[in-house]
C-alpha cells in the first residue's frame, strides 16, 4: 500500500481547529463585553503528528482505511474553565450549535477514571468547507476546570516517564493529588457568586481603558 500523503490528509484537521480556536474565542468575548461571567477560561488546540497517529493505529489496531472514523482526536481542542458548573454550561451551549454536530460524550467528572482523571469528553462532527465540497471529520473536544487541567498536566508527563507503570507511592499521591484538585473545585463552586461578584467589580474599578479583563480574553490562548 503506497504511503498516505500526510500533508494533505491533516488539513482539513487542521482548518477545523484553527476555525473553532476562533469561534470558541469568540464566545468568551461576547460574555465579556456584555459585561457576563464566561463559562469558558481559555481555549488551546492541536492537531496530532504523524508519529503519533502511527502509534496510536499500531497501539489499538486501528486499519489505514478505517483511521477517519476510528480516530476521533486527530484534531484536538481543550476548553478550560474556573468552575465545574461552567463545564456543563459549555456542554450545553456546543450542543445547541448548528455549525457541529455531537456525536459522543463522556463525563470522566461525574465518572472518574481509576487513575483521579476528571474531563468532559465530546467528540463532534464538523463540516470543513473544501474547493471540492464540504468534507466532515471528527474531533475531540475536552472541558475541565484549570484545577483539572493542573493535574491531567502532571499526570501526562509523568506517563510519558513511567509508561503508564507508575510506582505504588506515585500512584498513591496522583489519585490523593486528584481528590485534593476536586475539593478544590467544590470548595470554589461554594463561593462562586462572591469570586463573580470580586472579578466584575474589580474590573469595573478600572475603568473602560484598563487592559485587563476585555484584553486577557485572548491572553496566552494562541498555543500550538
Amino acid at each position: 500500500m503506497a504511503e498516505r500523503n500526510w500533508t494533505t490528509f491533516l488539513l482539513p484537521y487542521e482548518q477545523a481547529v484553527n476555525e473553532l480556536k476562533i469561534k470558541l474565542r469568540g464566545l468568551r468575548k461576547e460574555y465579556i463585553e456584555k459585561g457576563e461571567h464566561s463559562p469558558i477560561e481559555y481555549v488551546i488546540g492541536r492537531v496530532k503528528t504523524v508519529e503519533s497517529i502511527k502509534e496510536k493505529m499500531q497501539r489499538r489496531f486501528i486499519k489505514d482505511e478505517l483511521l477517519e472514523q476510528d480516530m476521533q482526536d486527530i484534531a484536538g481542542l481543550r476548553i478550560q474553565c474556573q468552575f465545574v458548573e461552567d463545564i456543563y454550561q459549555v456542554v450545553n451551549i456546543l450542543h445547541d450549535r448548528t455549525d457541529l454536530a455531537v456525536v459522543e460524550e463522556r463525563d470522566y467528572i461525574a465518572n472518574s477514571k481509576p487513575s483521579g482523571y476528571r474531563s468532559y469528553h465530546m467528540v463532534i462532527k464538523y463540516p470543513i468547507q473544501q474547493i471540492n465540497g464540504v468534507k466532515e471529520i471528527l474531533a475531540e473536544i475536552q472541558i475541565r476546570t484549570l484545577a483539572m487541567n493542573f493535574w491531567s498536566t502532571i499526570e501526562h508527563s509523568l506517563n510519558y516517564k513511567y509508561q503508564g507503570d507508575f510506582p505504588q507511592d506515585i500512584n498513591a499521591r496522583l489519585k490523593r493529588a486528584a481528590e485534593a484538585s476536586f475539593m478544590l473545585d467544590e470548595e470554589m463552586s461554594k463561593i462562586r457568586g462572591e469570586i463573580q461578584d470580586a472579578q466584575k467589580y474589580f474590573t469595573n474599578q478600572k475603568g473602560p481603558d484598563y487592559p485587563g479583563q476585555k484584553e486577557r480574553a485572548h491572553e496566552n490562548l494562541d498555543s500550538k
